[in-house]
């Protein structure tokens, strides 16, 4: 327990930093290292024994970062120079040269590199970082970087709180079973608690933005924001249950080391790479409407 404290008070300091720093290029390196560490631990889990084809994968997950908005790189290159660079070269491109770098790399290994091998770090190395990536995508979307800001926490809110509240009601009131196979330890009042937690905890989050904001959400928005908080914590709640499924195929217990007392990455982020395309969805369907 105290190992699991110390990490989380150090968590929270660097994700403060973070925060405070989201509009540089800190919250790109913040994303990239995630996106880094959860590829290498997901191939790692998988057994995938071809180093080339993890270090490659690995620094592919990087690259994907870099290409997630033309501020990303701000205030070192300006987002008019790097717009320019990230647009001459659709990113098919580089997933299709990606693709077949592994593919031949399992052609030369082909002794021990399986095409299971070479699905699960393609997996790996777009799918996953991608998820990430809506970090920064989420950030620089709007005219209004801090309502771009606030979705982030919104997504982070959605994943967390449901998977506290969860937690908390499950050991207090949690009889009936959720998903034994996959999951002993979750229940359906957990599951029903988690969601109510995520509600609360997004509207006092909302309360405050507009309190705060130079530019409060509109009620409109607001609505459409609180209506949608449900399904998408419990898509954060299918995160949790995918990512446990993919432990029991691994066989093992959590997908990394790297958080003392908290496992890896793909540990604690599986939620939120459910929750953070569910809100990008949400926040491209407002844009057209707006």
């Amino acid at each position: 327990m105290k190992k699991r404290v110390i990490t989380a008070i150090v968590l929270l300091a660097i994700l403060a930093v973070v925060v405070w720093q989201i509009n540089t290029p800190v919250l790109l390196l913040a994303v990239a290292f995630i996106s880094a560490v959860a590829s290498w631990e997901i191939m790692t889990c998988a057994k995938v024994e071809n180093t080339f084809i993890k270090v490659v994968g690995t620094a592919f997950s990087v690259g994907v970062q870099l290409f997630a908005s033309p501020r990303v790189l701000e205030p070192v290159v300006a987002e008019s120079v790097w717009a320019q660079v990230i647009g001459k070269i659709p990113s098919v491109v580089f997933i299709t040269a990606l693709v077949l770098v592994m593919l031949l790399a399992m052609l030369k290994c082909y002794a021990y590199t399986t095409f299971e091998d070479v699905a699960v770090s393609v997996f790996a190395s777009v799918l996953v970082p991608y998820g990430f990536s809506i970090f920064i995508r989420l950030r620089d979307m709007f005219d209004n970087e801090q309502f771009g800001i606030y979705l982030i926490f919104y997504a982070l809110i959605s994943a967390l709180a449901t998977d506290s509240g969860a937690q908390l009601t499950g050991m207090a009131i949690g009889k009936h079973k959720m998903s034994p196979n996959i999951s002993p330890k979750k229940t359906i009042e957990g599951a029903a608690g988690g969601l109510v937690f995520s509600m609360i905890l997004n509207t006092v989050a909302l309360v405050i933005y507009n309190k705060l904001a130079i530019v409060p959400i509109e009620k409109t928005t607001s609505t459409v924001l609180l209506a949608f908080c449900i399904p998408v914590s419990f898509m954060g709640m299918m995160g949790d249950l995918s990512a446990s499924v993919l432990k029991r195929n691994f066989d093992v217990k959590d997908f990394g080391k790297i958080f003392p007392g908290h496992g890896g990455v793909m540990d604690r982020m599986d939620s939120s790479l459910f929750t953070l395309p569910c809100t990008y969805a949400l926040a491209l369907v407002m844009t057209q409407f707006n």
